[in-house]
């Protein structure tokens, strides 16, 4: 069973090297016989050279093996695999001709020093060959298993960065509406009691996506609005939301980020009725928030994290990180749109 598994995982290799000694054989044959017929093509040769190419790939895998669980696989390492490898291969095939001379009784035919001589060569050749091959082969392999487990290491690694950076976007979320209906309690107990109503759907949808990477847009702009509204009973018309997007919105954003960012407009400015902070969201090529700077006389202490938080989380995402601009007028932040 484990036999057929190696032999199906393998089996272009195996059937390179298969094509490989049957052209051999071919090439072979039209030499030294300088003719062409159907002896030419029969496939005896090419099944005798295929099992001692595998007898040959059987020693090599056994010695990288050893070699490999004591150390990394350096060039002197490989050239130690492949020398003894030969000597090895080379016992073994003469082992075995005089234990087929010593049955058949053919020891002075076959055991000749011209005989012995060239099939050496012979064998020592194939193994330079299809061991050559096999080695290839098996860095190939190789590097692609530690190519794999470097992409699934980096991912892991990725995941469980972007989950501590959600875990630090949630209770951010918590905590800012908290303050806010701590003191909408303290002007109108009527608003605070329609805000937490409010504010438990909206932390539904938190929680929903605590445990994703990434959400629809369409999702996000919907959430976004809500929240706004939610923001209005105690701003008022200080702050003002337009959101300018195409009828048919796709692709993903990271989850809270379009909120963080409205979220951050309202932190750091100071609306009024008469000079109100606008917050625009708008999608072209990426999604755009953009607000007037009207900044508060004391500024929030330990300010930044939120985006900071955010860039990382983009740049984990998609290897993209967001825009930041701003003037002394207006800050404007732009978020690539995952497809």
């Amino acid at each position: 069973m484990k036999l057929l598994k190696t032999l199906q995982l393998h089996k272009y290799f195996l059937g390179f090297i298969f094509l490989f000694g049957y052209a051999q054989s071919i090439q072979g044959r039209i030499l030294v016989r300088n003719t062409v017929d159907f002896y030419t093509f029969t496939p005896e040769a090419a099944i005798g050279t295929f099992i001692e190419s595998c007898i040959v790939f059987f020693i090599i895998a056994s010695f990288l093996k050893r070699f490999q669980r004591n150390n990394d696989l350096s060039f002197n390492s490989v050239a130690k695999v492949f020398g003894l490898s030969l000597f090895s291969y080379l016992l073994v095939a003469n082992l075995f001709s005089a234990l087929v001379a010593i049955i058949f009784n053919t020891w002075d035919r076959n055991f000749t020093f011209n005989v012995v001589v060239n099939n050496n060569i012979g064998n020592a050749l194939d193994v330079f060959i299809y061991g050559g091959f096999f080695i290839a082969y098996f860095f190939y392999q190789k590097n692609k298993r530690d190519a794999q487990q470097l992409i699934n290491y980096n991912k892991a690694l990725g995941d469980s960065k972007i989950n501590q950076l959600k875990s630090q976007l949630n209770p951010h979320f918590l905590f800012n509406n908290l303050n806010a209906l701590d003191q909408l309690i303290e002007e109108d107990k009527g608003k605070a009691s329609d805000f937490l109503n409010d504010f438990a759907e909206l932390y539904r949808y938190v929680l929903d996506v605590s445990n994703k990477q990434l959400v629809p847009i369409k999702e996000e702009l919907a959430f976004v609005q809500s929240y706004f509204r939610i923001m209005q009973y105690k701003f008022g018309n200080g702050y003002q939301l337009e959101v300018v997007v195409p009828t048919a919105v796709d692709g993903f954003i990271a989850p809270l980020a379009l909120q963080l960012l409205v979220e951050n407009a309202i932190e750091h400015n100071l609306g009024t009725a008469a000079i109100p902070i606008k917050i625009r969201i708008e999608i072209t090529a990426q999604l755009k928030v953009t607000n007037n700077i009207v900044a508060k006389k004391s500024k929030k202490i330990g300010g930044g994290r939120a985006l900071r938080n955010l860039n990382e989380q983009y740049s984990l995402l998609a290897d993209l990180p967001i825009e930041i601009k701003k003037t002394e007028t207006t800050f404007a932040a732009s978020l690539p749109i995952i497809k």
